[in-house]
């Protein structure tokens, strides 16, 4: 017996939630959705675009004639600085939480037609110092700083223009502090960050390992819900995206450049996913040992540029669910050139 054959349940480690895995499904036909792939010629500016320099925003704000990464105030940010007051509810039963942030969109870079996986090491290094910049920037004044990316049409990026957002917030989200907390108690019982085991277990198995290098590690999770997620794993004793050192950026724009053209290289097609840096809460001042900063990637595509995995049913209802294996997935990864 394999659990490439068979029906099988896994544990993320960092939510504790469980996952059930059914490879054996992966053999059946498909009649279901098949979206057209995304062109992936473009211009390298267009003037419709709302992101490109030197045009006007949807809220009617110039963009400066910028030629590196730049960041806005989000004009439609999801959180405001002022918040309802605590406890208004209609009644007790149903709570409520005041949440106050800010929002922020990042421009990787003045030309349209780029992505982070199309970029050059240096222009990926500058949104890397940016991503760390930002965090320690908000850091100083709201709890959690989440930095992440939608790319893609399929993952609801409303611009192709090449960009990610930041949103800080004067609460540690629900996902966030899950990890917090088994992250925590991993420590208190073993002596050691959960991350850093995980990543010594999945260097000494190689079977899920996508990219290593001297400061990052780059795995298709044990515990993986989508199709080819990746899970990318700081090895140094780093909690938060400023914590890193010269060679650490360096390197980080390097890995990054090939995972992302593994993915690309996959089906042939620019890739759609969602991408989010997970770190130490500010919130939580300096008690952070039991953290390291990981980068999740969540991308749809599960059989071709068109086919895509949906969160349905029973995943809605009962439990995540997945049919190729996190080791098939890695394989067919490490098997494109990037």
């Amino acid at each position: 017996m394999s659990l490439s054959d068979f029906p099988h349940r896994r544990r993320n480690l960092l939510t504790g939630e469980w996952i059930l895995v059914s490879p054996h499904r992966a053999k059946r036909p498909w009649q279901g959705e098949q979206a057209e792939p995304a062109p992936a010629d473009a211009p390298r500016h267009d003037p419709a675009c709302y992101l490109c320099p030197g045009n006007a925003r949807t809220s009617g704000t110039p963009n400066p004639d910028y030629a590196a990464t730049f960041v806005f105030p989000n004009d439609f940010p999801a959180l405001l600085h002022e918040s309802i007051g605590e406890g208004d509810s209609a009644h007790d039963l149903f709570e409520t939480a005041p949440a106050r942030g800010e929002a922020k969109v990042i421009c990787y870079s003045p030309d349209h037609s780029q992505t982070l996986a199309r970029m050059d090491d240096a222009g990926r290094r500058a949104v890397v110092d940016c991503w760390a910049d930002l965090s320690a920037s908000l850091g100083r004044d709201w709890a959690h700083v989440q930095l992440f990316e939608n790319k893609g049409a399929m993952m609801g990026a409303s611009s192709p223009h090449p960009h990610g957002q930041v949103w800080a917030s004067d609460f540690v989200p629900q996902i966030v502090s899950q990890e917090d907390t088994r992250q925590r108690e991993h420590l208190a019982r073993t002596g050691t960050p959960l991350l850093a085991a995980v990543a010594e277990a999945e260097l000494a198995a190689g079977e899920r390992v996508v990219e290593a290098s001297e400061h990052w590690l780059a795995v298709v999770p044990h515990w993986a819900a989508w199709p080819f997620e990746t899970l990318v794993i700081a090895r140094g004793d780093l909690a938060r995206m400023e914590d890193l050192g010269d060679a650490a950026r360096a390197d980080l724009a390097a890995v990054l450049g090939r995972l992302l053209r593994r993915y690309d290289g996959l089906f042939g097609v620019d890739f759609p996913y969602s991408m989010g840096w997970h770190g130490a809460p500010h919130g939580l001042g300096a008690d952070h040992a039991h953290w390291r900063l990981h980068a999740h990637f969540h991308p749809p595509l599960l059989r071709s540029a068109t086919v895509r995995k949906h969160m349905v049913g029973f995943e809605l209802l009962a439990e995540t669910q997945r049919d190729l294996t996190p080791e098939q997935a890695a394989e067919r990864l490490r098997a494109v050139t990037p």
